[in-house]
């Protein structure tokens, strides 16, 4: 991997990382578009590592809090009813799932659900449900002609069930094309949740999986599976992106609808399977590119 191809993939992980895109899908379609060699499960799990430093510290005050009083209310019984002390116990719930499957399912994540045609049947499918989640969200905060508005859960309401709930949808992040965050945001949303809060739980519910699976990754660096250079680089330059676009979602989540989000994974998903029809692009585009 050179430097440049570095440098554009930890672009667009951190571009996209955030987003109900799918980082690792774009990761494979850049690669496949460019003729680059498919950077991989194991780079695409280090850059990671970038992108939820970002969230740390977006969200410092946030975990800070969470982790003291998690930490506190192990020997103090009376503060295990605290909001986030729960919190804590609850991030660790969700991120069963994800743990359990990513183990199992290491050596298909590694092979054939990189294929294009399954990310873009993922891209679609993920698209239509977080579309129809962000309407029923929508239907709820406005109301209608002959109907109230309804008010949403936030996360002083996530249940020991919800976080579990919220742990399965992230676990089919595992599959390129269906997006940590889309499929956790469309989670909350079907379950009831502001688009703030079920965004906001995504984010913290994904650092244990992330930083965990970036670590267990690590050792395929070091035995020259991946090249140390690049992908430090890349994981820095999605670092500082991946902060800068968390800031400005947060901001727009809280005034816009995904449906931006929806057409584009639809439009993409179409497209990817008519250049793969016409023989444009091969199902393992990138695979054996050099």
């Amino acid at each position: 991997m050179s430097w440049f191809e570095s440098f554009v993939l930890g672009l667009v992980q951190g571009l996209t990382e955030f987003l109900p895109i799918s980082s690792s899908a774009h990761l494979r379609l850049t690669a496949a578009f460019a003729g680059w060699h498919d950077p991989g499960a194991a780079f695409t799990a280090i850059t990671q590592i970038g992108t939820e430093a970002a969230v740390i510290i977006y969200f410092r005050k946030d975990i800070g809090r969470i982790i003291s009083m998690w930490a506190r209310s192990l020997t103090n019984r009376e503060l295990r009813h605290d909001h986030d002390a729960q919190m804590g116990w609850l991030v660790i719930v969700g991120s069963i799932p994800i743990g359990v499957l990513g183990i199992t399912l290491k050596d298909a994540i590694e092979g054939p659900f990189r294929d294009l045609r399954l990310i873009a049947t993922t891209l679609i499918v993920m698209g239509v449900v977080l579309g129809i989640a962000d309407r029923l969200a929508a239907r709820d905060e406005t109301g209608g002609r002959h109907r109230a508005a309804k008010q949403r859960k936030t996360l002083t309401d996530l249940s020991v069930k919800d976080g579990l709930v919220y742990g399965v949808c992230q676990a089919m992040a595992l599959i390129p094309g269906v997006s940590r965050s889309g499929a956790t945001i469309s989670g909350g949303l079907l379950m009831g949740y502001t688009r703030e809060s079920a965004a906001r739980y995504s984010f913290l519910l994904a650092i244990p999986a992330v930083l965990a699976s970036g670590v267990f990754e690590l050792k395929d660096a070091g035995e020259g599976h991946v090249a140390w250079g690049p992908t430090v680089f890349a994981t820095l330059i999605a670092f500082v992106v991946g902060y800068a676009v968390i800031a400005w979602f947060m901001k727009f989540i809280s005034q816009k609808s995904f449906m931006p989000f929806v057409v584009y994974r639809i439009l993409l998903g179409i497209a990817l399977f008519a250049l793969v029809a016409a023989g444009t692009l091969t199902p393992h585009a990138g695979e054996t590119a050099g």
